[in-house]
């Protein structure tokens, strides 16, 4: 028998039947919602085969329309990624800065942009590239998408990027500072190195994000990504609108499942470096970290160690 968890009481006899009573109830209900659904598919004749085979049988439906709309969701998706994380992590760095300067600046564009939704800023993207710019009208959605993506999501991960950093202990800090670390090398080598741990679950949620928004520039800007092909192809391959936009959603579950199952492997490979690793800084290297003009002893190290035996 397990023993009780602090967080709530043991259940009780009364309580057990009661979880196996809702738990019962819910599956029953779910499996009704679930024959609804397909009853009603079925009456629509949504469900005969002409209307999949096509995803079965034909290659054509892959090769014209899914994979083409695939590869520029993740040319776009890829692209908003690497030029996202790097900026979102400059500016989230920058937020925490001393300088108050720096810090406003950089807390005015986060929120700026954070307030504007995404559609908005691919809207304004477009209509600049438009106006302001040579780029060709094939190539205009995909820098309008990229575009919004990057604005809206650089600053949603500053905040993950500003909260990762504060939530670890000040003591990091005044650790760092108190062997000489500069405070540039206490973000590099002190708190970006523990904060990447807390702060991976909500940015893979983030990433997760930018390749779903990638559907809204086929959906206003004539961006030719994964869900833009399928009017193109349910109007070419006969009546089947269900079965594209169901096979299309089975893409974006097994790209975002690959994504997320990835991120969770690099966490959990992450915690078990830390578990496994001790790092000793040695005299040399403390030496070397001391800032111009100040020296910290080999005495001042051996007595710090020393006092503990």
């Amino acid at each position: 028998m397990s023993p009780p968890s602090v967080l709530y009481d043991a259940p009780g006899p009364r309580a057990k039947r009661q979880n196996v009573l809702f738990t019962v109830l819910f599956l029953v209900g779910l499996a009704a919602l679930i024959w609804w659904v397909v009853q009603s598919l079925a009456d629509k004749n949504q469900l005969e085969w002409i209307k999949w085979r096509p995803f079965f049988t034909d290659a054509g439906a892959w090769q014209t329309y899914l994979l083409p709309g695939l590869k520029n969701t993740l040319i776009a998706a890829s692209l908003a990624m690497v030029i996202a994380l790097p900026l979102g992590a400059l500016f989230g760095i920058a937020r925490l800065s001393e300088h108050r300067w720096v810090r406003g600046a950089a807390g005015t564009v986060v929120e700026f942009f954070r307030a504007i939704p995404v559609l908005i800023l691919m809207l304004f993207a477009n209509a600049a590239y438009y106006e302001y710019t040579d780029v060709s009208p094939d190539s205009r959605p995909l820098y309008a998408v990229v575009t919004g993506l990057v604005l809206y999501n650089a600053s949603v991960l500053a905040e993950i990027v500003r909260a990762g950093i504060l939530s670890l202990p000040q003591g990091q800090a005044d650790a760092a500072k108190a062997i000489g670390m500069r405070k540039n090398q206490v973000m590099r080598y002190v708190l970006l190195p523990q904060s990447v741990t807390a702060m991976l679950p909500a940015i893979v949620s983030q990433l997760v994000v930018i390749v779903k928004d990638t559907a809204l520039g086929g959906a206003l800007l004539g961006f030719s990504e994964l869900l833009a092909s399928v009017r193109p192809m349910s109007a070419n391959y006969g009546a089947n609108t269900i079965a594209c936009f169901t096979v299309v959603a089975v893409i974006f579950v097994v790209l975002n499942f690959a994504l997320t199952s990835f991120a969770s492997w690099l966490e959990g490979r992450l915690r078990r470096g830390k578990r496994s690793t001790g790092a000793v800084v040695g005299a040399d290297a403390v030496e070397e970290l001391a800032t111009p003009g100040e020296h910290v002893s080999h005495d001042d190290l051996g007595g710090a160690g020393g006092s503990g035996s």
